[in-house]
């Protein structure tokens, strides 16, 4: 069985999946894109500010409206911090690029990737290709900052041999259409893949986080936790699937999507699947979407709490199991205030 997503190139008006792929039946690309974009014109690095993981230092590699500012490909080796910036300063215009890593045998790698994006009606298409060696242990931590009308799309293919350990926890606000694909081959035999995600959207924003997980070999481990919050008109949608081979036997695979929809008007897609080939296994998934909590909503105003500010406060409490996952510590505080501020 190929579960592999199908690829996109911004120069070929040919490649933009419609509703009629289902991949994409959610988030219809060629419903906003019909023909390809201009390309972006070249731009400079901001002049202030480095980006919001700047404080935790590391080594920079910057995009600027898909063109390179220095190096593209990275070998990591020992223990190594990796600033990956994404820059979108562009208006109804298009432009697309593909960032390699790999993390060595026993690398210990703290990927801190943004797309940071100004101006507007841009399309963006961002790829990268991350390989996790034996041994070797990565943690990638994803901001994503847009314009609402821009259309986004990111396509991670991340490969963890045998043995490996790769954290991914992504945290999104949306954009007009806005997408993030994470691929996975997963060669097990004590690999451990852990994906965690967010979604904060309001207005009429629409995130869609997509997921293949491929599980290739014997005893491998996956945890998936997905968060996301509504508001007005906004459209959240999670796609999650992992695919247990023949052969893949002790697999150990979880996924749990939990979402609220603050208001009448909001939509969530959610469609998390499990295809097993494999005997002697334990997978499991789990999908709820509700409200807020009425009870403890009028507890905390029965305590002088104004309804707004406890909707905050409940709604934080929400989502921040998925950021205090996150292992790193100054990380996570860099992304719990990133998101409080947002919310």
């Amino acid at each position: 069985m190929n579960a592999l997503l199908p690829k996109i190139d911004l120069k070929d008006a040919s490649s933009f999946p419609s509703r009629r792929v289902e991949a994409w039946k959610y988030s219809d690309l060629r419903k906003y894109l019909r023909e390809a974009p201009a390309l972006s014109p070249s731009a400079a690095v901001p002049l202030v500010g480095g980006g919001p993981f700047e404080a935790l230092g590391g080594e920079p590699m910057v995009f600027v409206n898909g063109r390179a500012v220095g190096v593209s490909t990275l070998m990591a080796s020992g223990e190594q911090t990796l600033r990956l910036r994404y820059i979108s300063k562009a208006t109804g215009t298009g432009h697309g690029t593909t960032a390699r890593i790999s993390a060595r045998a026993g690398a210990k790698l703290l990927l801190l990737e943004t797309h940071e994006g100004s101006g507007s009606a841009y399309v963006s298409h961002n790829t990268l290709e991350l390989d996790v060696a034996h041994d070797a242990e990565v943690t990638r931590i994803v901001l994503i900052d847009e314009p609402d009308d821009a259309i986004s799309i990111s396509q991670a293919q991340v490969r963890v041999e045998a043995g490996g350990r790769y954290r991914q926890t992504v945290i999104a606000t949306g954009a007009k259409l806005q997408r993030l694909e994470t691929q996975v081959l997963h060669f097990a035999q004590g690999a451990d893949v852990r994906m965690d995600a967010v979604y904060a959207l309001s207005g009429s924003r629409q995130a869609d986080l997509t997921s293949v997980v491929q599980h290739l070999a014997a005893d491998g481990l996956t945890s998936q936790l997905t968060k996301g919050v509504v508001r007005d008109t906004a459209r959240g949608v999670f796609q999650g699937k992992i695919v247990v081979e023949r052969g893949a036997d002790g697999t150990d695979a979880r996924m749990q999507h939990q979402a609220l929809i603050l208001g009448e008007r909001g939509e969530i897609d959610a469609k998390p699947e499990l295809i097993i080939y494999a005997d002697d296994v334990q997978c499991a998934h789990g999908n709820t979407v509700g409200n807020l909590d009425e009870d403890a909503l009028f507890y905390m105003q029965q305590r002088g709490i104004p309804a707004d500010e406890a909707r905050t406060l409940l709604t934080k409490a929400f989502l921040i199991e998925v950021v205090d996952r996150i292992e790193h510590e100054g990380a996570r505080e860099v992304v719990r205030e990133w998101l409080t501020a947002r919310l």
